[in-house]
């Protein structure tokens, strides 16, 4: 079971990869600061208290569907706790369990919000190691995790997927402890349409051609499968035969875009409520963008009325170029302006608004033009430091544009809200 297999004087490593996974990550951490929920049927719901995004098993056993209108679940949703989607606390316990992998494993790629790959190459007893993994992550955090183990990438998923789905191996599996006779018989229990990458529209054109399991598309002719599905899919057959395709991504690739955008809880008419919007959006991503270390070097905005109602319908979006890359938050916002002034036409009723920084560079390598005044660029520098300072202590939007305004009643709706447990020091916990 160990890292290492010994030929003669010579040590071959044998390549291993873990992925931990959060289970029911959203549900789960409000589980943590409300032990109340645990073995109770829980949704979180998306922006505007929309929709279902995440579904405790509970919930899930009661029909309640992922992506489901709340209004629309009815008796279905007697009995479950539906609460708002918490941004702040999800990404604080995010980080908590990526510091813990980063920590554990000689190398991490965090994969999602909730999920990482970790090289378990040379470690002994994978199986182990995982093992002790999930329970330093149960006892640090409280959030349950799932750990699966292979020789792959996607033979990991599919570990993490039995390691999920059979409770007897308590959380953690490692595919290749199997013989090569039990590794085809357990893939040939797994429909295609559980190997990763593989979406509904594969599955059937796979279905259609035979390929029925995860065996099925290991044993596939590479041939056929590059003919007509392209290398992506042929790469998946040989990883999940144990021909590593896919590297461990230590380094995340540098954004190329940062987007900030809300659905408003009500129909918005007014060209000062669409700027409220804008303005609170663009100080958000220049917020983003000054954490990378990044300036921008063009400013987008959209504005949009509801596709989904019978109303006159309106959609447009502008890109404003800017005469040298920043991450400054006045020169970003007046771009927006200036782009939110050309599209806005009174009459419709908008539903959605955003902004999204293009042209991504670190501001490191910045280019200097001629109209650059480096005094001013300075105070500008120590203002946006500032800024960031005090909303970092004081909260969200502490300090803000005072075009941004005050009530914003058209701020994105969560009636079902918990506390920032971790992030908010009015919001901690109190034990009497």
């Amino acid at each position: 079971m160990g890292g290492r297999h010994r030929a003669g004087a010579e040590v071959l490593m044998v390549r291993r990869i873990a992925l931990c996974d959060v289970n029911n990550f959203y549900v789960s951490c409000e589980r943590v600061f409300d032990p109340r929920l645990e073995g109770q049927p829980v949704v979180v719901l998306s922006n505007n208290d929309g929709c279902a995004v995440a579904r405790s098993a509970e919930a899930k056993a009661l029909g309640v569907r992922m992506g489901e209108p709340w209004h629309q679940v009815g008796e279905r949703g007697r009995g479950v706790t539906a609460l708002s989607s918490n941004y702040s606390l999800y990404a604080d316990m995010s980080n908590r369990v990526m510091r813990i992998l980063s920590a554990a494993a000689p190398a991490t790629e965090i994969y999602s919000i909730d999920e990482a790959f970790m090289d378990l190459t040379g470690v002994p007893l994978p199986a182990a190691f995982g093992r002790a993994l999930k329970d330093r992550i149960r006892q640090w955090t409280g959030l349950p995790v799932c750990v699966g183990i292979g020789s792959t990438k996607t033979r990991t998923k599919i570990a993490n997927h039995i390691a999920k789905t059979q409770p007897e191996h308590g959380g953690v599996f490692d595919l290749e402890d199997l013989s090569p006779e039990a590794q085809t018989g357990l893939l040939g229990g797994i429909g295609v349409g559980k190997v990763w990458g593989v979406g509904r529209r594969l599955q059937a054109k796979l279905q259609a051609l035979g390929i029925q399991t995860a065996a099925d598309l290991r044993d596939a002719p590479k041939a056929l499968l590059r003919s007509n599905f392209g290398v992506v899919l042929e790469r998946t057959a040989r990883e999940l035969g144990g021909e590593p395709c896919q590297v461990l991504e230590q380094i995340e690739p540098a954004r190329q875009q940062i987007m900030c955008s809300r659905s408003f809880n009500r129909e918005v008419h007014s060209y000062d409520e669409l700027r409220q919007a804008v303005l609170t959006y663009i100080s958000r991503a220049a917020e983003k963008l000054r954490a990378e270390g990044s300036v921008a070097e063009a400013v987008q905005v959209f504005i949009r009325t509801n596709a989904f109602k019978a109303v006159p319908q309106y959609a447009r979006g502008v890109t404003v170029a800017l005469t040298g890359s920043s991450d400054d938050t006045l020169t970003l916002a007046q771009a927006a302006l200036r782009g939110l002034r050309a599209i806005y036409r009174p009459g419709y009723a908008y539903k959605k608004a955003g902004t999204t920084l293009l042209g991504l560079s670190p501001k490191a390598q910045r280019q200097a033009t001629l109209f650059d005044d480096a005094a001013a660029r300075a105070r500008r520098d120590r203002l946006n430091r500032t800024l960031d300072r005090v909303n970092l202590r004081f909260g969200r939007d502490a300090l803000r544009l005072a075009g941004a305004g005050g009530s914003r009643s058209w701020r994105m709706q969560r009636q079902r809200l918990t506390p920032a447990y971790t992030t908010d020091w009015q919001a901690l916990p109190v034990a009497h």
